[in-house]
């Protein structure tokens, strides 16, 4: 009977928690896309809303991130959007900072002091190396506090109210991505950015393909991890991968892969646990079934297949390599990370700093003048760590990715793909310390990812 009780309480809870982000998703939207004058009101009322709770904390996280990437050919632009997402931010370290408790689990104290180490080493590089002191302290300062704030957000939930909010989160992006479905027959929206990669809701391709990707990632872990995976998720899983080929995003496309295929082969050494417990779904009749019928269906498609992989991965170029492809896309970019590491070996020119700092602007605050925001471009994110932070600055970044891989094989197969699956989309757009763009999505599935242990 008491357990009956418990299971009628926490639907209900399930159910009110959905409304409230169901409520809060409408009019935040509403605001955003009503106008000029309102879309900075949006971020206004998220940080009302991350006041209220942990778990409205990460929502309003989330829900910054969705209203800064949205299409432009659906929402109108404003001057007020980046002081808007610090706005959110600092609201949810107030809010998780009143909240918190002393006594917490020593492990995610480690990570989280971990974190703060790091953050500490990142202000101090900023201070002491940064070609723009006062940007790199801005970007060290945002990042570390997202961190630490969700971490401590998610772990201040009970047990279920994190599955409760996690299932929300993946329903949410699911519902991205069936909503950008009608855009692919209205190529003035969908395909807004260069006309040629889908990009549906979300402002470029290169944003949609990774939101894709890691779609795919949580549905596909949600099959191996599953000992009779739904046929529904393998439905979703191929509607994946075709969206993340017409997004063009490449990179995309290649880390999903490597994430489910990571994590189905190397989960069970960083759990220390058997292959048959990790990945069950793996000996289930329905997902050899679905090899079978992937095996056939490329059989059958053959050639038509063959020229649309080839278009996809070197996006008619000349390269007749993945390595000559990245090069055609990203080697100009990399050439000039090079220059500065072998400059700067040691130190790195700053954290967050463009590759040449001449073509950097830094948008400020026109009260204060303090810096909100920068466009840097970037690939390879391995690369533009050791040239923005030297050789101690990447061991130190690789030391605490070793420890966030470690806990995130422990809570399971499909968290353990999400997180190689998020790591693996930096080797295109290095995004991962972007906390204004795509950055905030990465550390929202990343935290979520590392909180729990199920084995």
């Amino acid at each position: 009977m008491h357990s009956v009780n418990m299971e009628a309480v926490e639907t209900v809870k399930k159910t009110r928690s959905g409304k409230w982000m169901l409520g809060c998703l409408l009019v935040a939207v509403l605001l955003r896309v009503a106008s000029e004058s309102t879309a900075s009101l949006s971020y206004l009322f998220l940080a009302a809303y991350a006041l209220f709770g942990r778990a409205q904390v990460i929502q309003a996280f989330v829900l910054s991130w969705l209203l800064t990437m949205l299409n432009p050919g659906l929402a109108p632009d404003s001057s007020g959007l980046s002081a808007g997402r610090y706005l959110v931010i600092f609201a949810g370290a107030v809010s998780v900072g009143f909240r918190s408790r002393i006594a917490v689990e020593f492990s995610i104290r480690k990570l989280s002091f971990f974190t703060l180490l790091l953050g500490i080493f990142l202000l101090a590089h900023s201070v002491l190396f940064s070609a723009a002191v006062d940007f790199s302290i801005l970007k060290a300062m945002a990042w570390v506090v997202v961190v630490l704030t969700l971490l401590s957000a998610w772990q201040g939930l009970s047990m279920q109210g994190r599955k409760i909010l996690f299932d929300q989160l993946q329903t949410l992006l699911v519902v991205l991505m069936l909503v950008s479905l009608p855009l692919l027959v209205i190529p003035t929206i969908g395909y807004l950015r260069n006309g040629t990669g889908f990009q549906g809701v979300l402002n470029h391709p290169q944003a949609f393909g990774p939101t894709i990707a890691l779609v795919g990632t949580l549905v596909g872990g949600r099959l191996l991890g599953e000992k009779k995976p739904r046929w529904r998720d393998i439905a979703l899983l191929g509607l994946c991968f075709v969206l993340v080929v017409l997004s063009g995003a490449r990179t995309a496309g290649l880390a999903m892969v490597a994430g489910l295929v990571g994590a189905a082969a190397l989960s069970p050494i960083f759990a220390g646990v058997s292959r048959s417990r990790m990945v069950p779904g793996l000996r289930s009749q329905r997902f050899q079934i679905l090899l079978v019928l992937s095996f056939v269906g490329v059989i059958a498609a053959g050639p038509v297949l063959v020229d649309r992989i080839t278009n996809y991965l070197f996006k008619q170029s000349d390269a007749s390599t993945l390595f000559d492809a990245a090069e055609a896309s990203r080697g100009f970019l990399v050439q000039k990370m090079i220059v500065n590491i072998e400059d700067n070996p040691l130190v790195g020119i700053g954290f967050g700093i463009a590759s040449e700092l001449a073509d950097m602007e830094i948008e400020r605050d026109s009260i204060l003048g303090l810096p909100l925001s920068a466009v840097v471009e970037k690939g390879v994110m391995p690369i533009a760590v050791l040239e923005e932070l030297g050789i101690f600055g990447a061991a130190a970044v690789l030391a605490w990715l070793f420890v966030v891989l470690r806990r995130g094989a422990r809570a399971g197969v499909q968290k353990f793909a999400v997180l190689i699956t998020l790591l693996m989309v930096n080797f295109g757009e290095s995004m991962f310390f972007s906390v204004g763009g795509m950055g905030m999505l990465l550390l929202v599935l990343l935290s979520a990812s590392v909180v729990e242990e199920s084995l």
